[in-house]
């Protein structure tokens, strides 16, 4: 009941900064929606949104780990993430376009990464979508791995045309890659064991899902 009566209290205090942040935002108040986000970094980490977007994912959820009972670290990282969106969005107000970039590419990892670990759909009404944060990197090059985690995603998520379209950004980005031919391969198979209806859903059916594997079959062939 104390777990859960902490966990409560810190997503009530999270959606009232988000109140405060968009009510800055939608008045263009950048430099106060600016030090609101920082006062709510350094509650969360001790520092302020810039230090916190120069960190990895990999050192931000380290530093998460440490600060705090290890049962709040999701709730933690969903904030985080929220957090994130919330600094690209001033930054790419203020035309600081690199750091809006940071900002949103580490949201959506840390999102995708923390989706993967639970029950799918299982996410609070104030965490921004995946396609927010898609939308939001519009234009901008995505690294192999973000499309990797977008295609486990969708794939988990039952959106397989969508897991389709990143796998084939993955080829796209690494044409020559015998091991993303590979997993392109064991996805179409795994696809293979779903009904028609299932597949027709999600915007492939059983036909398109044989013609993708037998490209990328006949693909790994011409590379041995």
């Amino acid at each position: 009941m104390i777990r859960r009566d902490y966990i409560l209290r810190m997503i009530e205090e999270c959606i009232r900064a988000l109140a405060r942040i968009n009510s800055l935002k939608q008045g263009q108040h950048w430099n106060e929606a600016s030090e609101e986000l920082d006062a709510e970094f350094k509650k969360l980490f001790g520092d302020g949104a810039q230090a916190v977007a120069r960190l990895s994912e990999t050192e931000l959820l380290a530093r998460l780990m440490q600060d705090g009972p290890t049962h709040t670290l999701r709730e933690k990282t969903l904030i985080l993430t929220t957090l994130l969106k919330e600094a690209g969005d001033v930054a790419a107000a203020e035309d600081r376009t690199e750091e809006s970039r940071e900002c949103y590419l580490k949201a959506l990892h840390l999102l995708l990464d923390t989706l993967a670990r639970g029950e799918v759909f299982e996410c609070p009404e104030f965490v921004p979508k995946v396609e927010t944060l898609k939308e939001a990197l519009q234009g901008s090059r995505l690294p192999l791995r973000t499309h990797a985690l977008l295609m486990q995603h969708y794939e988990r998520t039952g959106e397989y045309a969508k897991a389709e379209d990143a796998l084939f950004a993955m080829l796209d980005t690494e044409p020559s890659n015998d091991a993303i031919v590979d997993f392109g391969i064991a996805f179409y198979q795994r696809l293979l064991t779903q009904s028609d209806a299932a597949l027709n859903e999600a915007n492939l059916p059983r036909a398109e899902v044989e013609e993708g594997l037998k490209e990328l079959q006949h693909r790994r062939k011409r590379s041995e």
